[in-house]
């Protein structure tokens, strides 16, 4: 999955309107930048103990559906967080734990037992079914739905008890669990969603979900707001806010709002409204793991064709640089293409590999003259292209120190570049429209993967991958990858994901750059919510709270 790097929605906050800025950029950084070295991860803010009445929450666009089957996007991820509830949870910690399913058992290498809870409500007071949940699942696996490519594997999903829904799937899948933690394991009421119809999901219209929070009002173009549910089941879990109303707006109105207390906090993808904001009197930055990294990938047919060639580049590349200039120093250099909150299980098993990687004869952090002259050795023996590579570019500053470092590591390597500026809508089209990367040799891009596990990430270096845009074919690769997601130890996958991602590496499929964390800010006032990338899956907002009592 990939975020989505620049929003057109302009923020309504107070009274004021602001133009809203790209959330790839550094809009409204003014230069300010984090000490990287005084950078600290933490998956939770200390726990709070005091009530709130409202808090104002920003995310960077309004959400153009509540209904997640329809359309994606990390803002309506954000919100419906604590509306709508799992079958399974990822915990702040990035690791998985049972929620509206006790108990998720796989029984045989195809076949996956969900026990479910016989005590969950809906918001209306309808109990929870099995029905429901295979209802639920089958309308998330339906060809046309946002989640669908997470049930390419599944064959059959049945009640098999009152309590008891059996999936079973054409081969064995390891990743369905973690699925079943992000939006593919929603539950909705059936009978509430079928009653609204292509309404669901809409303004003025009721959500149909489990979670401590439920929609109370959507005024679309102003304010989106969620309240606490009086008739919440799982009576262990007690939100200490009572409403929370959202509204959108990224770059400077973002940091505006905040700094002002027009709004109280927000999960930011831009990294310059995060360094502005972690020196504002009164504010909090907060920083934890996420999955999401910045590569380079190249296109098939272009210049790049020789693995010899793409080993080169990335030999060249001054990661600690564009992780100064163009991340205001919260992004850190990474030897491969997928962040550390996919390190779901077997963490110092995959922090070792990541480590045996800073190490290989295709990485550096800022290249020393040796490594230059190991780089111009690769071009001499592959053969530099007849014409320049092309390197898109969407304009904003993260994308331009990128671009401008792919130039000036290619001239100290005997290589020609042309960066070519595009608009960002442009930008977007790269990743649904093969056509559309034509002429392009070279695309930045910024992936984060809702599983924690890299495993979901590898497969985009299988064969005949949609998000393969090089073309890369091996068949020694296609099989780890594909061993790996079918197997149900953590262990054993863990060994398999490793050897795939050193293959990937090897071959310079695509050229990692650097990983950045997820920042939220939050007013001084309140505590409790978590730091890491969890927050578009977990009710974050049953955490959040006032230090004080």
């Amino acid at each position: 999955m990939r975020t989505k790097l620049c929003t057109t929605a302009v923020g309504l906050v107070g009274a004021l309107l602001f133009t809203a800025g790209c959330s790839g950029a550094t809009s409204g950084s003014g230069g300010a930048s984090v000490d990287p070295a005084k950078l600290k991860l933490t998956d939770t803010t200390p726990k709070a103990s005091g009530a709130a009445t409202t808090v104002n929450w920003l995310v960077e666009q309004e959400p153009a559906t509540l209904d997640m089957d329809a359309q994606g996007g990390s803002s309506t991820r954000t919100v419906l967080a604590n509306i709508c509830e799992r079958l399974l949870l990822l915990e702040p910690d990035m690791t998985t734990a049972p929620r509206l399913a006790e108990k998720a058992e796989y029984t045989g290498d195809k076949k996956l037992v969900l026990t479910l809870r016989d005590d969950v409500t809906f918001h209306d007071g309808a109990r929870m079914t099995a029905d429901d949940v295979v209802w639920s699942l089958k309308r998330h696996a339906r060809p046309e739905m946002n989640e669908s490519d997470e049930y390419e594997d599944v064959d059959t999903i049945a009640k098999t008890g009152a309590n008891q829904v059996t999936v079973t799937f054409k081969k064995p899948s390891a990743l369905f669990t973690k699925a079943l933690a992000g939006d593919a394991g929603i539950i909705m009421e059936r009978k509430a969603v079928e009653k609204q119809g292509d309404d669901f999901g809409t303004p003025g219209h009721p959500d149909a979900c489990t979670g401590p929070y439920r929609l109370k009002s959507w005024n679309s173009g102003s304010s989106l707001t969620i309240e606490r549910s009086a008739h919440y089941w799982d009576k262990s879990v007690r939100p200490l806010t009572k409403e929370v109303v959202f509204r959108w707006a990224s770059g400077s109105a973002l940091v505006n709002s905040i700094s002002t207390g027009a709004a109280d906090g927000a999960y930011l993808t831009a990294t310059g409204p995060a360094a502005v904001l972690s020196k504002k009197k009164g504010v909090r930055a907060y920083y934890g793991q996420s999955t999401t990294a910045w590569s380079l990938s190249p296109t098939k047919g272009g210049g790049l064709g020789d693995a010899r060639l793409r080993r080169a580049l990335s030999l060249a590349m001054d990661r600690e640089g564009i992780a100064k200039s163009g991340f205001n120093g919260l992004a850190e250099p990474w030897a491969t293409p997928v962040g550390p909150g996919a390190w779901g299980y077997e963490k110092a098993a995959f922090q070792k590999a990541q480590k045996d990687l800073e190490h290989s004869t295709a990485y550096t952090v800022s290249p020393s003259a040796d490594d230059i002259d190991r780089a111009k050795k690769l071009v001499e023996r592959a053969g530099a292209p007849s014409k320049p590579i092309v390197v898109s570019s969407d304009g904003s500053e993260s994308q331009t120190v990128i671009t401008n470092a792919v130039r000036g590591a290619a001239q100290k390597i005997g290589l020609k570049v042309t960066v070519r500026t595009i608009a960002s809508s442009r930008y977007d089209e790269f990743f649904s429209d093969p056509g559309s990367r034509d002429g392009f040799d070279l695309i930045p891009v910024d992936w984060y993967i809702s599983k924690a596990d890299p495993a979901g990430f590898y497969d985009n270096g299988i064969t005949g991958n949609a998000n393969n845009w090089l073309g890369y074919s091996d068949k020694g690769y296609d099989a780890l990858v594909g061993k790996a997601q079918q197997t149900i130890d953590d262990r054993e996958r863990a060994k398999l994901v490793i050897d795939a991602q050193t293959k990937f590496a090897d071959d310079a499929v695509w050229i990692p750059l650097v990983q950045v964390p997820s920042v939220m800010v939050l007013g001084d006032k309140y505590t409790g919510p978590p730091a890491s990338m969890v927050s578009m899956y977990y009710p974050w907002a049953a955490d959040l709270g006032t230090k004080k009592g």
